[in-house]
């Protein structure tokens, strides 16, 4: 359960930053979703959530 929950609250920030995560090429990866529903356009960043996991795990293993 807290799994889920902390994948949604991913989900909504990757919402918000859509906009500067397009500036430097995330966001637009295969298996990144967008869709509409309810009147918006709802994101789904599925690879782009996996490279920032990488990298986050990368700098934690470097420092």
């Amino acid at each position: 359960m807290r799994w889920l929950l902390v994948f949604l609250l991913a989900c909504l920030l990757f919402n918000v930053l859509q906009g500067w995560m397009a500036k430097i090429g995330l966001g637009k990866l295969p298996g990144d979703f967008h869709f509409r529903a309810g009147g918006r356009e709802w994101f789904v960043p599925l690879t782009s959530s996996i490279v920032l996991t990488v990298l986050m795990a990368l700098v934690g293993l470097l420092l």
